[in-house]
């Protein structure tokens, strides 16, 4: 905002030093304040001259003292535009630099394609609940000025390509979300990123069922239909409206629960324990079901039943406790792929 300021300041004092070159060319000759308008203007622009009447020795003087000034404004307004831009592409630069700094730190971080209505929601969503993640957008527009003072990682770049996904660390992130304007996009995204990180959770947005099936088999964990999806969701208002309502109330009350599906990696210390003898319940999680590497599912898990490895825990819970939790598994699993 101070720059533009000082910008807006330029025309203003042209016209500020025009106004004077007037008034004192019609208090030195006989001119009309039009005609010593034209002048000044002209003279000032250096575009050409036309001698004020009477040219005596006042004229003269007063002519010189207003070229001189003049001059002085020219090179204070080119100065001023230069460092305006200069200062812009430095900032530029800067702030990209900074960003894939920062992004070649993150670890265990989520990856969001596309910066449209459901990629803000997304990250929206993350930002809130004090999650890393990265934003890919081909169109870095799309990023306001409130976006980067709440500190988003933004990459500009095309989500299709292997580099930009390397930039964006997805061979450390813990989940990538694709929700680029069209399947053809999407189903490219998931496969690329299948082949980079073998182990990505990937969620990805598909328009019909045909584009789910191919996002499925190229990789992704997930593929999520918003028509179908926003359907289910009504459906479940007209069936079951209480517990819509006390999720929307408990949300608006800053309810920070959390429902996540975390996957128990070899070597965990849970492995090979029951589930009453862990320190899950103690640790403020709940366990709502257990899917097994062999399809089978228990909802909800007795108590007596064993983890074993790859298991899959549906935990119930708080942001911050099943943060923990994720961030335990995540050490263990590193510990043991080390």
């Amino acid at each position: 905002m101070r720059q533009m300021r000082r910008l807006l300041q330029i025309p203003l004092l042209i016209l500020a030093m025009v106004l004077f070159g007037a008034a004192g060319l019609c208090a030195l000759t006989n001119m009309r304040f039009l005609d010593c308008f034209y002048i000044a203007f002209i003279m000032l622009a250096t575009v050409g001259s036309e001698q004020p009447e009477p040219l005596n020795d006042a004229t003269r003087l007063f002519v010189m003292l207003y070229l001189s000034m003049g001059l002085g404004i020219f090179a204070y307004s080119a100065f001023q535009f230069g460092q305006t831009f200069i200062n812009a592409e430095l900032r530029v630069i800067w702030e990209r630099r900074r960003m894939e700094k920062e992004i070649r730190r993150l670890t265990g971080h989520f990856i969001i394609c596309g910066l449209g209505r459901m990629g803000q929601e997304l990250c929206s969503y993350l930002h809130a609940r004090n999650q890393p993640f990265v934003v890919i957008d081909d169109d870095a527009e799309v990023v306001s000025p409130e976006m980067r003072e709440a500190g988003w990682l933004f990459l500009s770049g095309d989500a299709t390509q292997d580099e930009v996904l390397e930039r964006a660390g997805i061979r450390t992130a813990r989940a990538l979300t694709t929700v680029l304007p069209t399947d053809a996009d999407n189903l490219y995204v998931v496969l690329s990123a299948r082949l980079l990180n073998g182990g990505l959770q990937i969620v990805a947005r598909a328009g019909d069922d045909r584009a789910a099936d191919k996002m499925l088999q190229a990789g992704a964990t997930r593929v999520i239909n918003p028509l179908s999806s926003g359907a289910i969701r009504m459906a479940r208002f007209m069936l079951s409206p209480s517990i819509e309502n006390f999720v929307e109330v408990a949300e608006s009350e800053g309810v920070d629960w959390e429902i996540a599906d975390v996957q128990v990696p070899e070597g965990s210390s849970y492995v090979s324990r029951k589930l009453k003898e862990t320190d899950l319940r103690q640790s403020g999680i709940m366990l709502l079901g257990v899917c097994r590497e062999d399809g089978s599912k228990f909802f909800p898990p007795p108590g007596d039943l064993t983890i074993e490895p790859h298991d899959n825990l549906f935990a119930f819970g708080s942001s911050e406790d099943l943060g923990r939790l994720v961030q335990h598994l995540d050490s263990e699993r590193m510990s043991s792929a080390g």
